[in-house]
C-alpha cells in the first residue's frame, strides 16, 4: 500500500470524525435538556374545583355528655386489650401496671397493693376524676409525661366513654355520674313592630288600628225632626 492510498484512508476517518462531532454539537443545540430549579420529579396533581378544603376536625364533647350514651358492655370488650398489663377483678395481682378494681375516684400514684408508680404519675397526684381518665386514655405519655404506661391511648371520645363506664362498674359502690349539662331554651322573642307573634295554632292578633275620628256636624244643619230654617232674602 503506497503512501497516497494510505492518506485517502486516514482522511475518510478524519471526516467521518468531524462530520459525527459536528452531528453531536447540533443535536445537543437542538436537544438541549432545561434543567429543573430543584432535583426531583414534577408530580402533576388534579385541582378540585374551588380548591382544596382542609376538613376541620369537630371539637370533641365532654365526658360528662359522652357517659349519658356510653356502653358499659362495650367497654368491657375494649378493656380486653388490656389485660396484658392490667387485672380488673377485685382483690386482683398487679402485673405490668396496677389492679384497675374501684380506679374511679381513687388518689392517683398511691395503693393499688403497693405498685410500684413511676416518680411522673407520684408526683401529677390528685385522683382518677372521669375527666382525669378521659385525658390520660386519650394520650398516656402526653398527659403525663414520663409515665411508665406503653399504651398509645384511645383517639376515639366513644371508646373512652365506653371504657371509663366500664371501669366505673368494678366498684361495690360506683361513683354517680356526672350530670350532662342541659341547654337552656331559647328565649321567645317579640315579632317587629313591637306586635307580640301569634300562639302556635291560634288566631292571630287583631291590628291595632285607631278609630276614625267623628266628622264635625255640618254648619246650621237641620236637628233630626225640626223643620229647615227660612231663607234669608237680600
Amino acid at each position: 500500500m503506497n503512501s497516497f492510498e494510505l492518506n485517502k484512508i486516514l482522511g475518510a476517518i478524519l471526516g467521518t470524525c468531524l462530520i459525527l462531532l459536528a452531528l453531536s454539537i447540533a443535536a445537543g443545540a437542538v436537544f438541549a435538556p432545561v434543567k429543573p430549579a430543584k432535583p426531583g420529579f414534577a408530580i402533576a396533581v388534579k385541582e378540585e374545583a374551588g380548591g382544596a378544603t382542609q376538613t376541620k376536625k369537630a371539637p370533641e364533647q365532654p365526658i360528662e355528655t359522652l357517659l349519658a350514651s356510653a356502653s358499659a358492655d362495650k367497654g368491657k370488650s375494649i378493656a380486653k386489650q388490656c389485660q396484658a398489663c392490667h387485672t380488673f377483678e377485685k382483690g386482683g395481682p398487679n402485673r405490668v401496671g396496677p389492679n384497675l378494681w374501684d380506679i374511679v375516684g381513687n388518689e392517683r400514684g398511691q395503693g393499688r397493693g403497693g405498685f410500684n408508680f413511676s416518680s411522673a404519675m407520684k408526683s401529677k397526684g390528685g385522683t382518677w376524676t372521669y375527666d382525669e381518665l378521659n385525658k390520660f386514655l386519650t394520650n398516656p405519655r402526653g398527659y403525663i409525661p414520663g409515665t411508665a404506661m406503653t399504651f398509645a391511648g384511645l383517639s376515639r371520645e366513644e371508646q373512652r366513654a365506653d371504657v371509663i363506664a366500664y371501669l366505673r362498674t368494678l366498684s361495690d359502690n360506683p361513683k354517680p355520674l356526672p350530670k350532662a349539662a342541659e341547654a337552656k331554651p331559647a328565649e321567645a322573642k317579640p315579632a317587629a313592630g313591637g306586635q307580640q307573634a301569634p300562639a302556635q295554632g291560634g288566631q292571630p292578633p287583631a291590628e291595632n288600628k285607631a278609630a276614625p275620628a267623628p266628622s264635625a256636624p255640618a254648619q246650621n244643619a237641620p236637628a233630626q225632626g225640626s223643620a229647615p230654617a227660612p231663607e234669608k232674602k237680600q
